[in-house]
Order: structure tokens, then sequence, then C-alpha cells
């Protein structure tokens, strides 16, 4: 059994709780090492089972070390229950992220009456905000293809080529290395770069505007998330004063991040930047957001976020500045977050402070 499944039992005794239904594929790889479908595992202060149908049994049973395979065949909460039955179980935890509306009735109503449902959510997720060594290793290999795929645009974005044109030869790029997206990329030129979430369209790109490009790489599970700008021809005074205000927002920003440190702290730091020069109200998301099995995890930088920054976390730092009709500017980095400062794993020189 991995660690990390060992680690969640040990801490099933400080929720007070008995057992735990975990529904959640990411989290249920990320504590078995297993890519799980459509199945549960069920964990209790000394062991965990999994729980799955015929379609996947086999793999799981080759596929899971130290953790016991069983099979439904009719309707999955009542085999929960069951197994719950068996191991006495009075307080069964949940995360109430992972369940449709649909799925909670179905578990309710499955539920033993001497079973107490509890919600205890984001426990996984706490666990996964500290990315352990091979973790940040994995990270990494995202980043350096994400980099080498920026790279590989530089020489192949022009005028009078679509967005989706870009795509196209970015898709193939990427496919050609063996990897995947870790989201649908953005590629928004001239007026559409105000949109933070632009949609991928038919417009050509033309010379004298910018080209704001967001991706990231998955590889075997883990991602990566980074922004980058192109500009097509000569510069306009407007674009060197915004790009430098948000460049220096995220320098402002990175230059604050260690342990120990509130979360809201850092995006404060980019956002009074940006205040100082009229520029916050075109700045209207959070700074960043934890980035690995998932793209968006916890913790977020955000100023309603309550988190403390610990060492071992890997955040994204992304301001950004999006005048209306005109164009916007986003820079984003991954920074690892240090015991003593932080170490930008985005940039090839690898640019660090502790």
């Amino acid at each position: 059994m991995s660690q990390r499944l060992k680690k969640f039992q040990r801490l099933l005794s400080s929720y007070q709780l008995d057992g735990y239904i975990h529904s959640n594929d990411v989290n249920i790889r990320y504590l078995t090492y297993f890519p799980a479908s459509e199945s549960l595992l069920l964990s209790f202060p000394t062991k965990s089972l999994y729980l799955t149908d015929s379609r996947y049994l086999e793999e799981a049973r080759d596929g899971l070390d130290g953790v016991k395979v069983e099979q439904f065949t009719h309707n999955i909460f009542h085999s929960v229950f069951n197994i719950m039955v068996q191991n006495k179980v009075k307080r069964l935890g949940f995360d109430e992220h992972h369940f449709s509306v649909y799925q909670f009735k179905q578990l309710q109503k499955a539920c033993p009456r001497d079973i107490q449902l509890v919600c205890a959510n984001d426990i996984v997720e706490k666990m996964r905000e500290i990315k352990d060594a091979v973790e940040i290793t994995q990270i990494r290999k995202c980043l350096d293809l994400n980099l080498s795929a920026y790279k590989y645009l530089q020489g192949v974005i022009r005028w009078g080529m679509t967005e989706q044109d870009v795509l196209i030869k970015l898709e193939r790029y990427v496919r050609s290395k063996g990897a995947d997206f870790s989201f649908d990329p953005i590629i928004a030129s001239g007026p559409n770069s105000a949109f933070p979430h632009a949609r991928i369209s038919r417009r050509k790109i033309r010379n004298n505007e910018p080209v704001l490009v967001d991706m990231g790489i998955d590889i075997d599970g883990y991602k990566s998330d980074l922004t980058r700008m192109f500009f097509l021809g000569k510069m306009p005074a407007l674009y060197q004063r915004i790009y430098a205000a948000v460049s220096c927002a995220q320098n402002h920003a990175i230059a604050k991040i260690q342990a120990g440190v509130k979360a809201a702290d850092i995006d404060f730091a980019a956002r009074n930047y940006l205040e100082s020069l009229g520029l916050a109200k075109y700045f209207g998301h959070s700074l960043g957001h934890g980035v690995g099995l998932d793209i968006h995890e916890l913790p977020r930088l955000s100023s309603q976020s309550g988190a403390i920054l610990q060492e071992g976390m890997v955040v994204t730092v992304e301001p950004g500045v999006y005048l209306p009709g005109q164009f916007g500017i986003r820079l984003e980095e991954m920074v690892l977050v240090k015991r003593r400062g932080y170490e930008v794993l985005s940039r090839k020189d690898k640019v660090k402070h502790s």
C-alpha cells in the first residue's frame, strides 16, 4: 500500500471517522498510483478497498498494490454500505464536491440508519497541495516540453495565419512528443486577447498586434500551465507600457513567495502594484492557483484565500491587464514554494531565491 494511502488512513481519526468513500478519480489515482475510472475507493483506519465493476476488475487487481479489490454487480452504493456494515462503520466521510445531487440521494437512500454520513471536504486535496520530489520532477518534464513548444511557436506564428492555424501546428508538435494538452489552449490575437479565456477563432492574425497563448502540457497525468505573449510587427507605446506593468506586477508577487506567507498577500502584491498605475480595474481574476494532477488545485492565490503557503507547493503567478476592444496581456510562470523563498520552475535560467 502506498505511503499516501497510509497517511490518509491515519487522518481518519482526527476527523472522527470510521471510514471514507472516495469517488474522485484523480484523488484515487493520487492515493493509489492507479488510474481509476468509474470506481470507488473505501478507506478504513487500517485498510482500504477498491470497488469496481467487471470492466475494470482484472486491471485493478493487477495494478493495485496492498488494496483489496471487489466487484459490485448491481447498485454500487448498496455494496458500499454492506461493506461498511461488515467493518462496523458508524461515521462515514465523503466529499460533497465529488457527488452529484443524484448520487448523493442514492447514497442517502442506500445508507443504513445506524451509519451517519459526514461531510468531510478537501482532505485529499490538502494532501495534494504539497508536492513530493517525484511529483516536482514530473512537473519539470511538463514544463520542459511547454517551453519547447513556445520556442517552436516563435518560428511558426505569422500574420495572415488564423488562430486555428496556430492551434493545428501546436497540436501536431505536442502530439509528436508523445504528450497531451492539460487543457484546451487559448490562442487569442489582437482584440481577442482582451478576453481572459478567449475561444480560438478563425480570425486572421494581423501585423502590429499581440497574440496571447495560454497552454499546458500533460505527461502521465501531471500538468503544466504557462502563458506567453507574442507580438508581430512594431510594438506601440501603450502595449510596451502595459507589458512592463504586468511584468513588474508579476515580479513583485513572485518576490514575496516563501513558506509561511499568506496566499492572499501574494495576490495583493501584484494587484496593489497595478493599482498604483491605475490598472487594477483591468485585472479581474485571481493571481494564480496550484497545479499538479489537476490544472486547478489548491491553494488559490486570490484576495479571498485563507491559505498559508507551505514548502513544496507549486503555484502559477499570472497577473493580467485586459483593455476592452484593444488587447490583453497576461504573463504566467509556475513557482515552487521553498522554506526560504522560491524557485521559478518555468524559466530556463532557473531563477531562484532562498
